[in-house]
Parts: structure tokens; C-alpha cells; sequence
């Protein structure tokens, strides 16, 4: 490819994967199981629930959801490892399957080497929002800000290792500033202190900050993605801003057991492009602030191994320790 994967990512434009499919003709046979390694409602369970339901129109199979959250997705991600490659179980996976070799030492898995990639599926851009109160109207005041007053502006998470906290934490490393890490139980008591003044600043994602950010409770300064968010295309970008290089995508991509067929991850990877360019796909995936991305397996082999380098060195960097 000419340009970058993660360029292509943020175009809005479905990546073209032509497959010639030469899967037995028997597959699929029975039910799918469709595991997400997190609990009902949020944005990773919402794209299982979108695309299996088109995927099980298309392949005259039901494709179940079975919620398996616990310990970041290292519980979900364990038990498909384990599973039988026989393309009867899959997974959707988010950007925390490439930190958790870094912040689990004894990780029973490879993230690599024990699944088979078969599609990037979407990105959750998330946004630096600071309280009103904070005296920075831009990324490069806020930086100053934190340059004058070492140790004393605080960021807020949905917990130690989450997108969340890994965004602050890149932040933080790359403009060579001092803030405190506040780790809550979740992103809706994070952003409940953040409009309270409890903290001054956090990386929340899109689609959960903007109601706060109409209502004039929280104050935009940049988004995290090197391309701007459809949903608030007025916010630069944190690299537009003034932190050149900055990027964090909130990805997600499915994967299934090693030994997997290739035919069998080749149609599945078909089937997976097709309903994301479905309106209702798009139309979905945009009410909870996503971009629908497809990949071949190849670009999503590449993509997840230069991720887990890249934040397995801001881990070490920053002796980030899971909860």
C-alpha cells in the first residue's frame, strides 16, 4: 500500500477486500459464536450485535453473542484461544488486545501468534476534554499549563490500562510533561468528577463526551485520530494542535483461533466487509460515534503487531500497571 492502513482508517471509506472464497460450501453449518470480551452496551458490544445480525442474514446462520467480560479481555480472549479452529467461534477484540501482553507478564496467550486476524471492523476516536474552570483554550496552553505547575493537573480514566488512561499517558510522554493519573471505576463516574471539578482533564470517547460538550459542562481542545471526527469536525486534531505525531486510535477488529482455515477466515472476512457497507451498518456504527473500517487479514496481521510494539514501549516507559 502506498499510504499507511491507519491513514486509510480514518477516510471513511470501507477498505476493498476481494476474496475468492473457497471455503466448503457446507460452511457454515451450525450457530457462530460471536464472543465480546466485555459487558452488554458498550461500543465493542454494539458492533458484535450490528454486523452479526447482518452477517447471520447473509450466511443463513444465527451467530450468537456471548458476553465473557473480565480482567481488560483477557478472560473472552482466553477462551477463544482455546477454542476449536474450526471457525465456529470468533472474537471482537479492541486497541487493548495489543497492550495486554505488556501489562499482563503472564498473559496464558499470545495475541499474535494464537488468533488469526480476519478484519479491522472500527474506530472510536476519543477527545481531550478539560473542565471550563482549567485556563487552556488549546493543546499548547495546556501543555504550558502543565509545564508551570509540574505534577498538579490531573487526568481522569476509566481504569489503569483502558483506551482511556493509555491516551493520557501517550499525552504525557510525548509533550514531556508531569499530570496525575485518577483511575475510576469506569468512564461515567471519570466524567462525573471531571464536570464537578474533581479533575481537570480526560481523554473521553466522542460519542460519550459530546452531550456534555453541547451543554457547554465540558471544553473540547482535540481529538485523538490523525484525521478530525465526523461528529465534531470543528475540534482539530491533538497533532494539528500542536503535538506533532500524537495518535491514538480506539480500534476494533475480529479475530478467530489459530489454525483456522484460510478459506474459512477468507469468508468470514468477506462477509464482515459486506455488512459493514450496509446503511443500516454505517448508520449504527455513526449513533455511537464509530467509523466502520474493513481490512484484509494481512493489513490487520500488520497493523496489530505494529501496535503491540509501539504501546508495549509506552507501558514500560510510563510503568503503566494494570488494576
Amino acid at each position: 500500500m502506498k499510504h499507511s492502513l491507519i491513514k486509510a482508517l480514518f477516510g471513511g471509506v470501507i477498505l476493498s477486500t476481494a476474496f475468492s472464497v473457497a471455503a466448503d460450501d457446507i460452511y457454515p453449518s451450525k450457530t457462530i459464536k460471536w464472543v465480546v470480551p466485555f459487558t452488554p452496551g458498550g461500543a465493542m458490544d454494539t458492533m458484535a450485535r450490528t454486523l452479526g445480525d447482518k452477517m447471520s442474514q447473509s450466511m443463513k446462520q444465527p451467530i450468537v453473542i456471548e458476553n465473557r467480560p473480565g480482567a481488560g479481555g483477557v478472560i473472552g480472549s482466553t477462551m477463544v484461544a482455546k477454542s476449536e479452529p474450526d471457525g465456529y467461534t470468533m472474537m471482537i477484540v479492541s486497541i487493548g488486545h495489543a497492550v495486554n501482553p505488556s501489562l499482563y507478564p503472564k498473559l496464558s496467550y499470545d495475541p499474535i501468534k494464537d488468533f488469526e486476524p480476519v478484519s479491522l471492523v472500527g474506530v472510536v476516536p476519543n477527545i481531550l476534554v478539560v473542565n471550563p474552570s482549567v485556563k487552556a483554550n488549546n493543546v499548547v496552553e495546556l501543555v504550558a499549563l502543565a509545564k508551570q505547575q509540574p505534577g498538579k493537573l490531573t487526568f481522569a480514566s476509566a481504569g489503569s490500562g483502558t483506551t482511556i488512561h493509555l491516551a493520557g499517558e501517550l499525552f504525557a510522554s510525548m509533550a514531556n510533561i508531569d499530570i496525575l493519573h485518577v483511575p475510576y471505576k469506569g468512564s461515567a463516574p471519570a466524567v462525573t468528577d471531571l464536570m464537578g471539578r474533581q479533575v481537570d482533564m480526560m481523554f473521553d470517547s466522542v460519542s460519550s463526551a459530546k452531550p456534555y460538550i453541547d451543554s457547554g459542562r465540558l471544553k473540547p481542545l482535540a481529538v485523538t485520530t490523525n484525521k478530525r471526527s465526523s461528529v465534531l469536525p470543528n475540534v482539530p486534531t491533538v497533532a494539528e494542535a500542536g503535538l506533532k505525531g500524537y495518535e491514538l486510535n480506539g480500534w476494533y477488529a475480529v479475530f478467530v483461533p489459530a489454525k483456522t482455515p484460510q478459506p474459512i477466515v477468507n469468508r468470514l472476512n468477506e462477509e464482515l466487509v459486506k455488512a459493514l457497507k450496509q446503511p443500516e451498518v454505517k448508520a449504527r456504527f455513526t449513533q455511537i460515534g464509530a467509523e466502520p473500517v474493513g481490512s484484509t487479514p494481512a493489513e490487520l496481521a500488520q497493523y496489530l503487531k505494529s501496535e503491540t510494539a509501539k504501546w508495549a514501549e509506552i507501558v514500560r516507559a510510563r510503568n503503566i500497571k494494570a488494576d
